[in-house]
């Protein structure tokens, strides 16, 4: 903790600092540095409670080297008293291993970024003292508790991390958690439908009748009762009705085991002793039998290693940044006040940044305009429901067009001022409850905790006793009655709401770190973020429309330019062979590897001829060619044409040369020719390259009918800005769209018709579209 205090605040801790801490203490301190901070490190407890000159770290207003060294001494003491050095020690081991070998860590995720102990020694990476987080959210040492210290690691490289879990502290006293799949209606269904022997083609169309809300299927009895294709396939099928019945009667029963996305139990004796143990899925790990309530309930060690997709978009936008321009980016070392970050933020320009994409907050955003990081933590913590109430209210006290009044208590109004002047007046954080309760009414920073505790469960008998002590503790503090009354209503209202400014912090300067580098690398930005979202075609669809309406130019694959992720080149994004659908990752290594090996491909029969087929099947083939990577080769129509041929050609090629029969002549190989056919129609060709890539690249269908787009009012991804602009007083206004009806959802509502949302989408973009009632019986018959 000293040595760890020493490197984040050598501006205000130093070796003087700590020398004449030991002499007051009456120790006599050594001179050497090294030293110095060993025996500050065995400083014992009793050695500890002498100390009694260090300021009241709950009313510090400017951290100097004395209030830093009262914090760490103060929460050093609760760690001491409450047993968990062990637990700390424990998560900085494999935090620092993580970090020591490249793996990206989160700065810090829930109220362990609250500890100045803890950034210390590395387990977060946000200044708890900068951004006024309290330590008492993580530790109380009114409630003694377990700490919990989740901790988001790069989703690529997690396992790592629980590999050496595993091997430091014992395989047989390391474990994943299970956790329990249970059958939701569709699953229910399916099952039910394949033990009475219905077809598996009719078992589908059954389940996807069922619609899906809020990401979840509706239960079954909804379902049967609200949707009218299900009733009438029960009344005209005995075998539908009893499966649907079945199933009912099965809904929500545990299906299967699975390992816990992110829990791990660590023991100090063999776990074989405490709880049983299973193998999982891939059987080379261990998994708890019991789930991650049980384990806890029976008080494991419980540590949560999550993988945060963000940290990994950040490791490939430094490789990519450093390949592209030849800049290291150092994410702990970029200046948070950065005036291109925030100019881009308040332009609005949020797609792909962690946090703060979506319509929704991208317009909050707007309106914020954000000059510092303390405005990024408002913003993700006021946009939730219930305190997005109060954003008009905050936005208007923020541009000044609206005081900032505590006139409704101007008793206390001295004491809120300073918790509640960074949000302009309005409680957003549970830190701020707890502050207030401190300042007004007496209570300790545990106290208040367990006062915000008991205002978010509602527990009624012990609000009421701690609504008479927070009445008698401010009226020592010269509140009256009545106004301290109305302060406890105003903190009992906002606790439901209250957002933990640790976890809002730590996240939030995760969405500065992408935010600074779209600003300053945005090719690089989208290609690496086009990289780690690969496998989600409508994702790489979006970011890719995104890319072009900011004039970054995305190129369809090149068999001999291409790389196994999306790549740079020039201020263009080249698409990455691995983004193709059905091209997995043994035929991308076996195209690199070869044509690494062997120099660039020269045709398509040279390309069949040198690649692994095995890898390389038809399927994967096929859609490189109808993704455009071997346009340069020949027409794309050709070449599907002639795949079949090749392809035999191709393995009787690769048989003889296993075989020995080629080499001597191989230089006067005559490879087939492709056949003299018709090349592909555009909107067919368009239609291919959109199977292979989830978007369309080099053109777009609407662009082969004439009139269509011109006959429209305008395109769709400027629908907002033209109502905006023609509505006038008007509340509805007759609109003219064209464009392709994509990814159709229908859903029952609640009064039990029908809805339909789907995708209208044109060169510009798509524009999501909700039907209702009349309008949905029209379209759909």
């Amino acid at each position: 903790t000293f040595k760890g205090l020493l490197e984040r605040y050598p501006d205000r801790v130093n070796p003087a600092l700590y020398r004449a801490y030991l002499t007051r203490l009456e120790i006599e301190p050594a001179e050497d540095e090294e030293d110095l901070i060993l025996q500050l490190a065995r400083l014992d407890r009793e050695e500890r409670e002498r100390v009694d000159f260090f300021p009241d770290v709950r009313n510090v207003q400017e951290w100097d080297g004395w209030a830093t060294l009262a914090r760490a001494e103060y929460e050093l003491g609760v760690i001491e008293e409450m047993g968990f050095p062990g637990y700390l020690l424990i998560v900085q081991d494999y935090i620092n291993w993580a970090k020591d070998r490249g793996i990206s860590v989160g700065p810090g995720r829930g109220s362990a970024a609250g500890s100045l102990v803890a950034y210390a020694i590395r387990i977060t990476n946000i200044d708890p003292l900068e951004f006024g987080l309290l330590f008492e959210r993580f530790l109380n040492p009114a409630r003694v508790s377990m700490p919990d210290i989740d901790t988001d690691f790069s989703d690529v490289r997690r396992d790592e991390v629980i590999d050496y879990v595993r091997e430091r502290y014992g395989e047989d006293k390391v474990a994943q958690i299970a956790t329990f799949g249970t059958l939701a209606s569709k699953a229910a269904l399916k099952d039910v439908a394949r033990v009475y022997g219905l077809e598996y083609k009719r078992a589908e169309q059954l389940a996807k009748l069922i619609p899906t809300v809020f990401g979840k299927p509706l239960p079954l009895a909804q379902a049967m009762e609200q949707i009218p294709e299900l009733k009438a396939a029960m009344r005209q099928d005995e075998t539908v009705r009893e499966v649907l019945e079945i199933a009912q009667r099965l809904e929500g029963l545990n299906r299967h085991a699975s390992v816990h996305a992110a829990g791990v139990v660590i023991a100090d004796e063999p776990l074989t002793d405490l709880v049983p143990l299973m193998r999982d899925t891939r059987g080379d790990g261990v998994v708890t039998q019991y789930d991650m309530g049980s384990v806890e309930a029976l008080g494991l060690l419980k540590m949560d290693f999550l993988g945060l997709r963000t940290l990994s978009f950040l490791d490939e936008a430094r490789r990519i940044v450093k390949e592209s321009a030849g800049v290291e980016l150092d994410y702990d070392r970029l200046p948070l006040d950065d005036p291109k970050t925030f100019e881009m933020l308040s332009r609005g320009d949020t797609k792909g940044v962690f946090q703060l994409e979506g319509t929704g907050m991208t317009n909050t955003v707007k309106a914020f305009k954000p000059e510092r990081l303390h405005d990024i933590i408002a913003i993700v913590s006021l946009y939730r429901p219930g305190p997005m109430d109060n954003i008009p209210t905050y936005l208007r006290r923020r541009h000044g067009q609206e005081p900032v009044s505590y006139a409704e208590f101007p008793h206390a109004a001295e004491m809120l001022e300073p918790i509640l002047a960074e949000t302009y007046g309005i409680p957003v954080y549970q830190e701020q409850i707890m502050q207030i309760a401190s300042a007004v009414a007496g209570y300790t920073l545990g106290e208040a905790d367990l006062l915000r505790r008991a205002m978010g469960k509602k527990k009624v008998e012990e609000l009421k006793a701690h609504r008479d002590r927070f009445i008698t503790g401010a009226e020592k503090r010269g509140v009256p009655p009545d106004e301290a009354s109305r302060i406890f209503d105003l903190l009992e209202a906002f606790a439901n709401y209250g957002f933990n400014k640790s976890h809002a912090a730590a996240y939030s300067l995760i969405s500065y770190q992408t935010a600074y580098v779209k600003a300053h690398f945005p090719v690089e930005f989208m290609a690496a973020l086009l990289t780690v979202e690969r496998r989600n075609s409508d994702k790489v669809a979006e970011y890719i429309r995104d890319a072009e309406a900011g004039g970054i130019h995305v190129l369809p694959p090149d068999i001999n330019r291409s790389g196994a992720d999306f790549r740079v080149v020039g201020r263009e994004i080249l698409f990455g062979l691995s983004a193709v659908k059905n091209v997995g990752e043994g035929a991308v290594e076996s195209i690199l590897a070869e044509r690494e090996k062997g120099g660039p491909y020269k045709s398509l029969p040279d390309f069949l001829r040198r690649v692994d087929l095995h890898h390389v099947n038809k399927r994967a083939l096929e859609s490189l060619i109808k993704a455009g990577a071997f346009d340069a080769f020949g027409e794309r129509g050709q070449m599907l044409d002639a795949m079949e041929g090749l392809l035999k050609w191709a393995a009787a090629e690769q048989q003889k040369a296993a075989g020995g029969l080629t080499g001597l002549f191989d230089d006067g190989l005559t490879e087939p020719p492709l056949p003299e056919t018709a090349p592909l129609e555009e909107v067919i060709r368009l239609r291919f390259e959109k199977e292979a890539l989830g978007i369309y690249v080099t053109g777009h269908p609407l662009e082969h009918y004439p009139g269509l787009a011109e006959a429209a009012t305008c395109q769709v991804t400027e629908l907002p800005r033209w109502y905006e602009q023609n509505s006038g007083s008007k509340s509805r206004v007759r609109v003219l769209l064209a464009g392709m009806v994509e990814q159709i959802v229908r859903r029952s509502t609640r009064s039990g018709g029908m809805m339909a949302r789907f995708n209208l989408a044109d060169a510009s973009g798509a524009l999501e579209v909700v039907v209702f009632g009349r309008a949905y019986d029209r379209v759909m018959t």
